[in-house]
């Protein structure tokens, strides 16, 4: 994951929690996307979390609610969670690539993720997780490769310039729409649980 600069008018280094990030990112227009959402979704959990999870952006209940994963996708990854014995707000922190709805649910285009992911850069430098999980295509393209395929590399440990271990994965909702991507996820989490359960000391 390569730093991206801001723009000429913000130091996002310089902020130096998450409030005051969230606050910062309240205002936000660098894209087309802020103009058609309710607001900014910026993020929540345990600040200090080992482990962060990232999607790929707001949909319509988290636009309402102001919320990442709150519709039936978050609910689905909080029982994923569940089974390896976490929850978000105690043992995770969940941010998007982007943090305002696409119309329609659409997935975002890469320049919008271009323009929005200094905050989530600054995010991951403020939580300082040791795992990272990247929850679907974007999430994976936008921060390893626009090249990379969730297919070929979801469950495969990869690790960042920093040492942060990263895990990509199938977005909850592709197992909604595919109940055959179920068992590759559980298969992904369980070795999530293992290098959790080693950093943790658990």
């Amino acid at each position: 994951m390569n730093k991206v600069p801001y723009s000429e008018d913000h130091d996002l280094s310089a902020v130096e929690n998450l409030e005051s990030l969230k606050a910062m990112a309240a205002g936000c227009s660098r894209c087309r996307l802020r103009a058609g959402c309710s607001g900014v979704v910026f993020g929540e959990g345990n600040p200090s979390a080992r482990l962060m999870l990232i999607g790929e952006g707001p949909g319509a209940d988290e636009d309402r609610m102001g919320r990442p994963f709150v519709g039936k996708a978050g609910q689905l990854l909080d029982r994923i969670l569940g089974s390896i014995g976490l929850e978000r707000f105690a043992h995770a922190y969940i941010a998007n690539v982007v943090k305002c709805r696409p119309p329609g649910n659409r997935a975002p285009r890469p320049d919008e993720a271009e323009r929005c992911l200094p905050w989530l850069y600054r995010q991951i430098e403020l939580v300082s997780p040791k795992i990272i999980i990247l929850l679907g295509s974007v999430a994976l393209q936008s921060l390893i490769d626009p090249e990379a395929r969730i297919t070929v590399m979801r469950g495969q440990w990869l690790v960042s310039k920093s040492g942060i271990k990263i895990m990509p994965t199938y977005h909850p909702a592709a197992l909604l729409r595919d109940t055959s991507k179920k068992r590759p996820v559980w298969e992904d989490f369980q070795k999530v649980k293992e290098e959790y359960m080693k950093i943790t000391g658990g």
